[in-house]
């Protein structure tokens, strides 16, 4: 298990929430795969923040960020964060990308304005942050 503070949705959270009560409800038998997946959620769940973010320009976890990239000048919008928001909060109209992807770890820590690369499958990309602010 990790350590690693997980940003989430407040309906992201509730849904874990509501599974984890619904599979540790009293009276009733836990399979064994029910088990494995009520530790998964009491680990997650122990690592959880969920909050409004500082609208300060820091990319980091719950930012919308966008991201122009410099071969192509083609943008990139997307929620940085747990990407098993996507299943858990239908609202989420963005891709999310995690901080520990290639991409989120070279993100992680910049501001608007920033510039920097990281490997993707195709080969190492140039980028600039173009913006970064709090996701609702």
């Amino acid at each position: 298990m990790t350590t690693d503070v997980v940003w989430m949705t407040g309906a992201a959270h509730q849904r874990l929430v509501d599974e984890l009560e619904g599979l540790t409800r009293e009276g009733r038998e836990l399979s064994a795969a029910d088990k494995v997946r009520v530790a998964e959620l009491r680990d997650v769940l122990s690592r959880v923040e969920v909050s409004q973010m500082p609208d300060d320009g820091l990319v980091e976890p719950g930012m919308c960020v966008t991201v122009r990239f410099d071969d192509d000048g083609s943008t990139s919008e997307f929620i940085l964060g747990d990407r098993a928001m996507l299943a858990l909060d239908p609202s989420i109209d963005l891709p999310v990308f995690s901080p520990s992807s290639p991409l989120g770890t070279a993100i992680t820590g910049m501001f608007p304005g920033d510039t920097g690369t990281f490997t993707a499958p195709s080969g190492p990309r140039a980028f600039t942050i173009v913006k970064a602010f709090p996701a609702t």
